[in-house]
């Protein structure tokens, strides 16, 4: 056997893999990885087959479909205001992850700190360190996860280099807030500080609040990439197509590593997609849709013995379980799957050190047949 020197030595399968495996294995409601289980819009279905037929089926250009990016500024501006040129400034990724890894891979050199808010998404730790780069972590606390902006002042120093924002956030469907970017504002202000914001839950923010983009702010606009998903948007995960948007000058390093990651992204998705955006109530529409699930799920675990913690934007609903056991999260997870037959994500799996708050994520992106079966097994707990 040849030695190999591990890049990540201490990281293993995602805990996304090991529920949904487990689920699977088990015959388990599957609340845990976050995906639909009902199919895309059947009219995106038939312009993807309609550009296949079509011959749309070689590579796509390297930064995207013109058509679909010059959607995407239509969107971005219509939305945010922000005027992004559709030329320069607007990527086609292989789904969100690869747009936040190759805006890491693009920017951070060995021994540059970017800060991240733990809970995160366990995607951002392992690009920075492949890059050299140091995380620093900020913990957040349940029930609101609240950014202590005072606490983030004390980690900024002259080794900065970035920080990367999540909202809506997973796993806490927490949402920014117009003080949070006055806090945020105020503290890149005369620094060079990158942002990456992860904003691939972007159309799914409820009771009527706004979703503050960082597009939304030209000071933070200049300094920022900022990430978004049409699987997550369009119920197509496996599709794996998302964006990037950045100022030409970040764009350009971006591009010069998203070229040798994948190229391009497959074009008869583009295609359909870019006639698809033409009509606005595509994603308009997803507050509603989204919210009667969210409050319906929350309605049915009202009557179980978890405590349901906040949620105004994701599609994921998380609760504790303190009135139930003191086990550790990743044991009950487990447990709850085999023996009551739901599985879900234990929070702790965000926590780079595996920082145990009693959590447990549940994704409700799912028909309201499968709501009601994992509820009335959750009610057994």
């Amino acid at each position: 056997m040849i030695p190999v020197i591990s890049k990540l030595p201490q990281t293993g399968t995602t805990i996304f893999t090991v529920m949904s495996a487990l689920a699977a294995e088990l015959g388990a409601i599957n609340l845990s990885q976050g995906f639909p289980d009902y199919n895309c819009a059947p009219e995106l279905v038939e312009l993807v087959n309609k550009a296949m037929q079509n011959g749309h089926n070689q590579y796509a250009p390297m930064p995207g479909l013109m058509a679909l990016r010059e959607q995407i500024a239509i969107k971005t501006e219509k939305l945010y205001g922000a005027v992004y040129n559709p030329d320069t400034e607007i990527t086609v990724t292989a789904g969100g992850t690869q747009a936040v890894f190759t805006a890491i891979s693009a920017v951070i050199n060995p021994n540059d700190e970017v800060i991240i808010f733990e809970p995160a998404y366990d995607c951002y730790a392992p690009a920075i360190k492949l890059m050299g780069g140091v995380v620093k972590s900020l913990e957040l606390d349940p029930p609101d996860y609240r950014i202590a902006w005072d606490m983030v002042k004390r980690l900024i120093n002259g080794k900065t280099k970035m920080i990367i924002l999540n909202s809506p956030h997973n796993p806490t469907a927490t949402i920014l807030r117009k003080e949070d970017i006055d806090e945020l504002s105020a503290l890149v202000k005369n620094q060079d500080i990158l942002i990456l914001s992860d904003e691939v839950y972007e159309h799914l923010i409820y009771d009527g609040e706004t979703h503050h983009s960082m597009a939304r702010y030209p000071e933070l606009q200049q300094r920022s990439f900022i990430v978004s998903s049409f699987g997550k948007t369009f119920h197509a995960t496996g599709w794996k197509m998302g964006y990037c948007l950045a100022p030409a000058y970040l764009m350009t390093e971006f591009r010069k590593i998203h070229q040798f990651l994948i190229f391009s992204v497959n074009a008869p998705m583009q295609h359909a997609i870019a006639e698809y955006l033409k009509d606005e109530n595509t994603y308009l529409s997803l507050p509603d849709f989204f919210q009667q699930k969210r409050d319906y799920f929350r309605e049915g675990l009202k009557n179980t013995r978890f405590q349901l913690l906040p949620c105004a934007g994701s599609y994921f609903q998380s609760v504790t379980y303190d009135a139930i056991t003191d086990e550790k999260d990743s044991d009950y997870a487990i447990r709850l799957t085999k023996e009551i037959g739901v599985a879900s994500i234990p929070v702790s799996a965000f926590y780079r050190k595996g920082t145990d708050k009693h959590v447990l994520r549940f994704c409700f992106a799912k028909r309201q047949e499968t709501i009601d079966k994992a509820v009335d097994r959750l009610l057994k707990v």
